[in-house]
């Protein structure tokens, strides 16, 4: 069976690691194809340049597809451009509509309705791709003059709550209650182990050096003890809908 082609779509450099790196290291050591759709931060800013690094500790030396939205907080990831929030929703789908049917990946990962933790730009993130994934298959929406292409499963990443409780003494008591409801396990389409990449998934998220001066709860999470940052980081969860009736295993 052919390894299939994969898209992410994520809203802030680091979130690739941190959620998916272990899924992009995998899949690249298969053979597999890894396109990494980036919605904020600009090229020629900093954390576009971690971005690079991160994705070659994970093996991707592909260039990121950039949106150029900028972060909701940080104008400066995109200077004179809009934010991810604020842009037009019908413009974003049609951007990311053409990426689909010129990449043609066989699956899309982003996150989960919530953002995994509630980010408006990771909730933005979801809405474009589920409606991008319906629209780069509509030969009549966005004429483009590529053809159409149907998507076979979307990934959503989220993280368990077997996962919250198991860290809910260590690293959870840093953030607001609910903030990491947690899914339950029995909602979950996939549980992928990726230890066997977890130090790549390490250099990863140590190559977003901004990120981890900026944000406690990353820098807490990588403080972590080994055994419970290797617990945090060596599986990671998706919830998964399929779009065609044989869908698509990752």
């Amino acid at each position: 069976m052919s390894t299939p082609r994969i898209m992410l779509v994520h809203a802030h450099p680091d979130d690739e690691s941190l959620w998916t790196g272990g899924l992009i290291a995998r899949a690249i050591a298969a053979g597999g194809e890894v396109s990494v759709v980036m919605c904020t931060w600009m090229s020629g800013t900093p954390r576009h340049r971690e971005l690079l690094d991160a994705l070659g500790e994970l093996g991707v030396h592909d260039e990121p597809i950039l949106l150029d939205y900028a972060d909701l907080k940080v104008p400066e990831s995109a200077p004179g451009h809009q934010r991810l929030t604020d842009a037009s929703f019908d413009s974003e789908v049609a951007e990311l509509a053409g990426h689909i049917r010129r990449r043609r990946p066989d699956v899309l990962v982003t996150y989960d309705a919530y953002g995994i933790y509630g980010h408006p730009d990771h909730i933005r993130a979801h809405r474009i791709t589920c409606a991008a994934a319906d629209a780069a298959a509509t030969p009549t929406l966005y004429r483009d003059g590529l053809p159409a292409w149907q998507v076979r499963s979307l990934y959503f990443a989220t993280i368990a709550d077997w996962m919250v409780a198991e860290l809910a003494d260590t690293l959870f008591p840093l953030l607001q209650p609910g903030d990491f409801p947690g899914a339950p396990t029995h909602t979950l389409g996939l549980q992928l182990d990726v230890s066997e990449w977890i130090e790549h998934k390490v250099r990863a998220i140590e190559s977003h050096k901004t990120e981890l001066a900026r944000r406690s709860t990353v820098s807490a999470l990588m403080s972590l003890p080994r055994a419970q940052r290797d617990l945090a980081l060596g599986t990671e969860c998706f919830l998964r809908r399929d779009l065609t009736a044989d869908g698509c295993d990752i």
